[in-house]
């Protein structure tokens, strides 16, 4: 995002300069359907007005860019799909509450599961715009300019329409980061510390999705015999993306603020983060029990595995209180076999499996 556009968008943001509450938030956009601008009849309310959880910053991107509304939206979808993915083994498996604060009182915690969310959602934005531009989605960008790599080989072709990641990057930095760039709190104050963290984590799911893309490329020749190749960039499966994330996740750094309004590790025998590295303030609750006021939803009624030892083990995830057994019947498809010509006809086999859940 270059150019006059671009500097219009920063002023703007630079003019919103009071805190904003965080009941909403744009993961809403993920819960609630966008049309798409063409869709809206002359006349009627502009769509950024109609979407809820976005900051006056982003509600001022959203003016200049409408069409990319409905991508962020996606973005946000994949992001909350991904961290399901990634915790439906854990007590805290990133359950969506409603449709406004969309993980509830729990963000409101900076947690390591808060950091992750921050940037699997940095990283849903990312990817989602990144594949708009390529696909012809948005007015203001195209395939992607990415430099030929050096490591190419030099008969290959480099120019195939790749993904752009380095505008869903840009963008995604303006838009995400807006809402925290806008707040004005005192310095070394436990709500800048917690504008940093989100400042950090966002920034770290960006660049994850920019280091795991990567070169793609397309044999021609005759009778498939690959004498040329076309290449392009590519963006990585987006469950790599969360794998990765995951695994800052596991070794996200505790952080404090300083005096001096900076962000410093709370154990200084680690090693400082760096801008790929997830970085949380607080300790993480339990999450054994429903409480309101940290909005954990608690474990009660979890499925969990009996011969496990890990977090989805039934004495891990029901925190000691028990578990209850019930039988449960599967319908899988099964016996299935290849007819000449061309289809897989199956049987559907019943069975009846001992199920545990949480007390």
């Amino acid at each position: 995002m270059t150019g006059p556009r671009l500097a219009l968008a920063a002023a703007l943001l630079c003019s919103c300069t009071s805190p904003v509450a965080d009941a909403n938030s744009w993961w809403s956009l993920a819960m609630n359907p966008i049309q798409r601008p063409e869709m809206y009849i002359i006349g009627a309310q502009p769509v950024c007005s109609q979407l809820p959880g976005l900051s006056p910053g982003q509600r001022k991107l959203c003016q200049l860019y409408q069409e990319h509304m409905v991508f962020i939206g996606e973005g946000a979808r994949s992001a909350i799909k991904e961290c399901q993915y990634q915790f439906r083994q854990r007590r805290w498996n990133c359950s969506t509450v409603d449709n406004t604060s969309v993980f509830g009182r729990v963000m409101k915690i900076g947690s390591r599961e808060t950091a992750f969310t921050y940037a699997v959602s940095a990283a849903g934005v990312v990817n989602a715009i990144s594949r708009a531009c390529r696909e012809g989605e948005l007015s203001s960008c195209g395939c992607s300019r990415a430099a030929r790599p050096k490591d190419l080989p030099r008969d290959w072709l480099w120019g195939g329409c790749g993904d752009n990641v380095d505008y869903g990057y840009r963008f995604a930095k303006e838009f995400v980061d807006a809402k925290e760039r806008e707040k004005n709190y005192v310095r070394g104050s436990e709500e800048q510390a917690r504008m940093l963290m989100n400042l950090q984590n966002n920034e770290a799911g960006r660049r994850a999705v920019y280091k795991l893309a990567d070169v793609a490329c397309k044999c021609h020749g005759v009778s498939g015999s690959c004498s040329l190749k076309t290449c392009w960039l590519q963006l990585a499966d987006f469950r790599k993306v969360g794998d990765l994330l995951k695994e800052k996740y596991d070794s996200a750094a505790a952080m404090r603020i300083s005096r001096k309004g900076k962000l410093e590790l709370v154990n200084n025998r680690f090693n400082m983060p760096t801008q790929e590295d997830l970085v949380y303030v607080d300790p993480s609750p339990d999450y054994c029990l429903r409480n309101e006021t940290t909005g954990s939803l608690g474990t009660q009624g979890r499925l969990c595995n009996k011969t496990s030892e890990g977090m989805d083990g039934c004495e891990l995830m029901c925190c000691g209180r028990g578990y209850d057994q019930f039988k449960s019947v599967q319908v899988e498809r099964c016996h299935c076999k290849f007819h000449w010509c061309c289809y897989v006809k199956c049987k559907k086999c019943t069975e009846i499996v001992d199920q545990y859940v949480c007390k």
